[in-house]
């Protein structure tokens, strides 16, 4: 299954997360800390947040390179190559 976030317009970690939610909707998304050790805890262990086995296609993500100059994305893309069960494609 894939499950597509789209980024364009998105201008802070806050609205990326209020996005991820959005899309994926996750059981636990009450508990979902909306920053990347929740992240990490959901994609890698199936904590609050977990989206289920399945791809999830970042769409217009080059649109959150501004976001902490460039850190936040680095941080996702190093997540998404240890992610074994959920799958992050970079569009």
């Amino acid at each position: 299954m894939d499950i597509v976030v789209e980024c364009a317009g998105l201008a802070s970690e806050a609205s990326f997360w209020q996005a991820y939610l959005d899309a994926v909707k996750p059981e636990g998304a009450a508990s979902f800390g909306r920053n990347l050790d929740a992240f990490r805890d959901a994609i890698l262990g199936g904590g609050p947040g977990w989206p289920g086995e399945c791809a999830i296609r970042l769409v217009s993500f080059d649109q959150l390179r501004t976001i902490d100059d460039g850190r936040f994305c680095a941080a996702l893309e190093r997540l998404a190559a240890e992610s074994r069960r959920v799958t992050i494609r970079f569009e």
